[in-house]
């Protein structure tokens, strides 16, 4: 007994050195740390900015739209010039790693999960650059129309100023109240993106801050590496002050259609076929899945019009999953173009395999069409049901097993009308 009471003590004594000995080191690294972090705070306060740098109100650089990752930067940067932006990521290439400090470029926040956030590290507030008058070229003919846009500018503001000269950028998102150089470090796919490539296919030139803080221009021909790696790149090669985006007339007007399938299959099927057309039978193709939804197409008549009304109001939603095509074609307001128009439309829509009693149209402005996500944002801000959690994920499914992975998920995994938006986007891969 006392062997073994002299062994207990002597275990018992290692556990409180070994505590004793972790406990010290971790308030050598916590010290180091703070320490650190001391330096840090003082040497960014000495930098010469035009902007500035905030060290104390930088709750709100921790949120993002995602609503599920909460990370406190030390500080953010409110830049009114690009030089700014290269003067701080210069002076932390300096500092070298054991500053520990690392940088994440905001627009709107819309990112998912703490893209947008940094913690103990500088937030870059990109729509704090100084706002430049945006500037339209091309106007008129004679060469390729394009805008030249801040980094931080809203893709809505460019919508506003390029419609005042009749033009407007090929490709959008969905939501346009997003910075450009948010949805390019992205991707930017909505319903044209068949036609014309996400937005990251449509931008002829960039400014960008790189890893040392250097500024560099980069296209197809200049700096080609960094202008690849930079779009689509998540903010990782370099950060966009400056983008060159492409332009084209922009329409007037919108015809805006809604048509179900029962089957998912059809539904895909319709949707290769009119992706795949050489004729522009429709300038936008998207598609949502619906699980088990009461009084759907009652819900539809608030923004749209039944083709047959009498066959609609028959329709039953309930207990089912359906797939919903969405298209548009863009119009001018003339009437002789119109008829034309829609004559286009009732014989490419004759050519699918949709449920004859759903078809639902609407006709708005170019402008309220683009801007269609805005009003649903409104709606839900109101109820408060807008700053809520948004787990979502984004998948790119071959075509060669989209049918298997429609049965696997909308068949089995997604069974209630609990679930969020569910999208399909048919986009070519050529594009």
């Amino acid at each position: 007994m006392k062997y073994l009471h002299a062994c207990f003590l002597r275990k018992r004594n290692m556990l409180i050195v070994r505590s004793f000995t972790t406990l010290l080191l971790l308030s050598c690294i916590a010290f180091k740390l703070a320490c650190c972090f001391s330096n840090s705070i003082s040497s960014l306060k000495a930098l010469p900015l035009l902007g500035h740098l905030e060290f104390e109100d930088v709750h709100p650089a921790s949120k993002d739209f995602g609503n599920r990752y909460q990370l406190l930067p030390l500080a953010v940067l409110h830049p009114k010039s690009v030089s700014d932006i290269a003067s701080v990521i210069r002076h932390i290439w300096m500092m070298g790693p054991h500053s520990q400090l690392t940088v994440a470029a905001r627009g709107r926040g819309h990112s998912l999960q703490g893209q947008a956030q940094t913690r103990h590290g500088i937030v870059i507030h990109m729509e704090s650059l100084q706002p430049q008058k945006l500037k339209v070229h091309g106007v008129g003919g004679g060469t390729t129309p394009f805008v030249d846009v801040s980094g931080g500018e809203l893709w809505i503001n460019i919508l506003h100023e390029t419609l005042k000269y009749g033009l407007a950028p090929k490709s959008w998102t969905d939501y346009l109240h997003l910075t450009v150089g948010g949805t390019l470090s992205n991707a930017g796919i909505s319903g044209q993106a068949f036609r014309h490539g996400p937005q990251i296919s449509n931008v002829h030139q960039l400014e960008v801050v790189a890893g040392k803080g250097e500024i560099l221009n980069c296209s197809e021909r200049q700096n080609s590496d960094l202008f690849h790696g930079v779009l689509g790149g998540l903010g990782q090669f370099g950060i966009i002050t400056r983008a060159r985006i492409a332009l084209e007339p922009a329409p007037t007007m919108v015809k805006w259609m809604r048509v179900l399938y029962l089957d998912f299959a059809a539904f895909a099927r319709d949707q290769e076929r009119l992706i795949s057309s050489d004729d522009d039978k429709f300038d936008y193709i998207e598609g949502f899945v619906i699980i088990n939804r009461t009084g759907l197409l009652d819900s539809w008549r608030l923004s749209f019009t039944p083709e047959d009304p009498i066959e609609a109001s028959k329709f039953k939603s309930d207990g089912r999953n359906l797939y919903c095509l969405e298209v548009a074609k863009y119009f001018k307001l003339d009437q002789d173009k119109k008829d034309v128009m829609n004559q286009e439309v009732k014989e490419s829509l004759s050519e699918l395999n949709y449920i004859s009693s759903t078809l639902f149209s609407s006709e708005v402005t170019y402008q309220e069409f683009l801007d269609r996500v805005h009003v649903s944002e409104m709606k839900l801000r109101s109820k408060g049901q807008w700053e809520v959690p948004h787990p979502w994920l984004n998948l790119l499914v071959p075509r060669s097993r989209v049918n298997e992975f429609a049965k696997g998920v909308f068949g089995n995994i997604l069974t209630d009308t609990s679930n969020g938006p569910v999208i399909v986007y048919p986009v070519n891969k050529s594009k």
